[in-house]
């Protein structure tokens, strides 16, 4: 029973969804805004397991001195950190201004979020720029034929998003061919790859939601494929 109601709670939530997408009416529009509100519900919950189950691997690594533990404790710290000015926050019912400015940054919580969380967020995003430019090298190799157009169209893609390319070459060609062409790109290649992969990612979905609603896939309850 520990497995049977778990899977048959996930296929009547299925079916309910899949079958109110087709026939938006009662009954199944109102199961649907029903089980809306239970979801809610439970991913609330959840992210509250999610920060304890948190905690817990961080107190586990600072315990036991594993390797990186410095990073464990700065995560419980900031966590408690953060919780308790937003707690405080609600608790002190400070108001917040809708237009905050930098001298008027809001609550404790806010100045935390735009001087602290935003600086930090911006660093990991510079950092991953170098990251993307060293996979670019590799990618951007004219190895075969696929990495030569690959290159070809990166080359004229990123060209094109530079005036510089398009004022070196205007005397020659009296025209934006860079421009021109990185248009052509994302408009017509770009789109209809991204149509391909999102029709077999709909597809994959599609596939996935049948094993589990048909309760052929059982990951989501500790189990395997059934």
């Amino acid at each position: 029973m520990r497995r049977q109601i778990p899977i048959l709670i996930t296929t009547i939530a299925g079916l309910v969804f899949a079958i109110s997408y087709f026939i938006p009416h009662d009954p199944f529009g109102e199961s649907e805004s029903i089980f809306g509100d239970w979801i809610t519900i439970v991913q609330a919950f959840a992210v509250w397991l999610g920060a304890l189950n948190l905690l817990k691997i961080s107190f586990e690594k600072i315990s036991s001195k594993s390797a990186d533990w410095p990073y464990a404790a700065i995560i419980v710290v900031s966590l408690m950190g953060t919780l308790a000015v937003g707690f405080y926050d609600g608790y002190s019912g400070m108001a917040q201004d809708p237009q905050i400015s930098f001298r008027d940054p809001g609550t404790n919580f806010d100045w935390l979020y735009r001087f602290i969380y935003t600086p930090l967020s911006a660093t990991m995003f510079s950092m991953l720029a170098f990251f993307v430019a060293s996979a670019s090298y590799r990618a951007f190799r004219a190895r075969n034929v696929q990495a030569t157009l690959l290159l070809i169209a990166g080359f004229f893609v990123m060209g094109g998003r530079v005036p510089l390319f398009d004022m070196m070459i205007s005397p020659i060609t009296d025209f934006p061919v860079f421009s021109w062409f990185a248009d052509w790109i994302m408009t017509y290649p770009n789109t209809a790859g991204q149509r391909a992969i999102m029709i077999g990612i709909a597809l994959g979905i599609m596939s996935s939601s049948l094993r589990i609603i048909l309760g052929i896939e059982r990951s989501h309850i500790g189990g395997g494929s059934g």
